[in-house]
């Protein structure tokens, strides 16, 4: 059920900039290869981040931990 009243859900305070910097060039349409050049890690990396987040986020998918990122202003 969504939100009501324009409140916010919560979102997990403890999420490493790492895994907050990732989800948000994923936002922006960068692809997991792109992701890795920009901030000099590996794909492997990239998407052991974004399932990191996903899982903090209690999201099923890196879309949803994206949706729900920006849901509660961490992105």
């Amino acid at each position: 059920m969504a939100a009501s009243g324009g409140v916010r859900p919560s979102a997990p305070t403890d999420l490493p900039k790492d895994e907050v910097e990732v989800l948000a060039l994923f936002a922006r349409g960068y692809t997991i290869e792109r992701i890795a050049r920009a901030l000099g890690v590996s794909e492997r990396t990239v998407r052991r981040r974004l399932r990191a987040a996903a899982d903090a986020l209690g999201a099923g998918t890196s879309v949803e931990a994206v949706v729900r990122a920006v849901r509660t202003g961490l992105i």
